[in-house]
């Protein structure tokens, strides 16, 4: 996109638009797994399989995120909670489905002093917070309860585990937990729960596709579950969020009843919904290059990076460091690299693997003119500002770098989404992305479309209109069988 040269006031194009290279998905792991190390987000080398640390930098990016996670919620009447990361065998085997969904998940602490007892490590806290919902709530007007936290949870994980991605410790793990009156009520709330999620992937510039997930691929203990994935660049998708209603299946179980209007005991209905650090790891996935990363200016811990380029007898030093402070003072995140041992090239380069989106730059020519030049990292346009006009130039460069990134991530993702009704040409289009095909809704012709394709059935879309004209159409794995709905179908993380 870019800003117009005509909305820029004194600003002047110096160069042009230029294509990132995007070598990166021929070999998406090996890039994603070096990038998060070399720009010391992430640090992988930990001796326990699954669990990794986050660095200083990654975890700015990481608080910027949680940041806007935390004001949605609060904004929406969640109130926030910090839970045990123990849960008592006894809680979490009282609901039979759930248990049976992670029993192969779970990390069992079975010693402990003089007097072991059997405890799991959370690997969600349905089973946890129940019993506390007990003592709760008393009657109507405790409803609806809606809480969460961001805390870590554990998973036993056997497949290969990947940094960010497929995670023993799931550190950053935000999941809500609400309890309402009747399912009508309850379903309002999952209503709500994926706007906020639209909402925290659009300010992280992630697209995003919403879908009903199959029966025999929903959360263990619920009615239904929608799931929000987005694609990767190798082709694959990755779930990003989950909305859950549960009914009354873990109320009736832990007795989680209220006292209604009328004098009568009745059960609640709860759902709860999660997020984890895979939107990050999507975030950084999705919007990277060949030169490293390139984080939204919204959630970039540093929006401008001002590099001086010296010259004996000229303050370049100084002139650099008082830009950095008025971009500071109109609440800017801005830095200036002072740093003598480096050269401004190992400077631009550095700074552009740590995916600063904007990047001043001030030499003696520009103080000779009186500008600022200021290069974009996400299409390396470069213009030249007036030092009076920099701050608010900044200021819409970073809303304009933003849009640009978040329309340019939904249009990759449009582009790799597939509407077909051939096993062979699913297949094909497989590798590259996301295929709609049509489905009778049979849980075993769903069953036999993942083994035929190699791939997973995401589910049923919600995010575009299910009554769409599917006539016509048989069954993708069952061709016998008349299809009634379009699915989504990938090879997924």
């Amino acid at each position: 996109m870019g800003i117009p040269i005509a909305e820029l006031g004194k600003a002047r194009i110096v160069r042009g638009r230029r294509e990132r290279k995007r070598e990166k998905v021929k070999d998406f792991i090996n890039w994603f797994n070096k990038v998060i190390m070399d720009a010391e987000l992430y640090e992988y080398r930990y001796p326990v399989k699954g669990a990794y640390i986050w660095r200083p930098y990654g975890l700015r990016v990481r608080r910027m995120v949680e940041e806007e996670i935390r004001r949605l919620h609060d904004e929406s009447g969640h109130g926030e909670v910090l839970f045990p990361v123990f849960i008592p065998l006894e809680y979490f085997s009282k609901e039979s489905e759930h248990i049976r969904g992670f029993e192969e998940e779970v990390f069992w602490v079975s010693k402990g002093g003089k007097d072991p007892e059997r405890l799991i490590l959370r690997p969600t806290s349905e089973t946890a917070m129940m019993p506390m919902f007990k003592l709760w709530i008393k009657d109507h007007t405790d409803l609806p309860l809606k809480v969460y936290q961001i805390a870590s949870v554990f998973r036993a994980e056997t497949k290969s585990t990947h940094p960010m991605i497929r995670l023993r410790e799931i550190s950053m793990f935000k999941e809500a937990h609400t309890a309402h009156a009747d399912r009508e009520d309850a379903e309002r709330t999952v209503r709500e729960a994926i706007e906020i999620y639209k909402k925290i992937y659009d300010y992280l510039s992630i697209p995003y596709l919403i879908s009903r997930r199959p029966e025999w691929d929903k959360f263990a203990g619920a009615v239904y579950t929608i799931a929000f994935d987005t694609l990767m660049p190798d082709g694959k998708t990755i779930q990003i969020g989950t909305v859950h209603y549960l009914g009354t299946n873990f109320s009736k179980v832990f007795d989680v009843t209220y006292l209604d209007k009328d004098g009568s005991a009745k059960y609640v209905h709860t759902t709860s919904y999660g997020i984890s650090e895979r939107v990050i790891a999507s975030m950084l996935a999705i919007h990277g290059d060949d030169s490293g990363l390139l984080l939204p200016p919204n959630i970039a811990p540093i929006q401008v990076v001002v590099i001086p380029i010296p010259q004996e007898g000229r303050d370049v030093k100084g002139a650099a460091e008082k830009a950095a402070e008025e971009l500071k003072a109109a609440g800017i995140r801005a830095i200036a690299d002072l740093r003598d041992d480096k050269t401004p090239g190992w400077k631009f380069n550095d700074w552009e693997m740590r995916g600063v989106p904007i990047r001043a730059e001030i030499g003696p020519k520009d103080l000779d003119k009186g500008v600022i030049t200021f290069a974009r990292r996400d299409t390396g346009e470069k213009y030249e500002v007036s030092r009076e006009e920099a701050v608010d130039f900044v200021k819409e460069l970073i809303v304009d770098v933003g849009d640009n990134m978040r329309g340019e991530a939904w249009s990759n993702m449009r582009r790799s989404i597939y509407v077909v009704d051939d096993i062979k040409e699913a297949l094909n289009k497989l590798n590259s992305g996301v295929v709609v095909v049509p489905w009778s809704g049979d849980e075993q012709c769903g069953l036999k479309m993942q083994e035929s394709l190699d791939a997973n059935v995401l589910g049923v879309p919600v995010d575009s209109d299910p009554s769409e004209q599917i006539g016509g159409h048989r069954d993708l794995a069952c061709p016998d069988k008349e299809a009634n709905y379009w699915v989504r179908v990938s090879r997924r993380y």
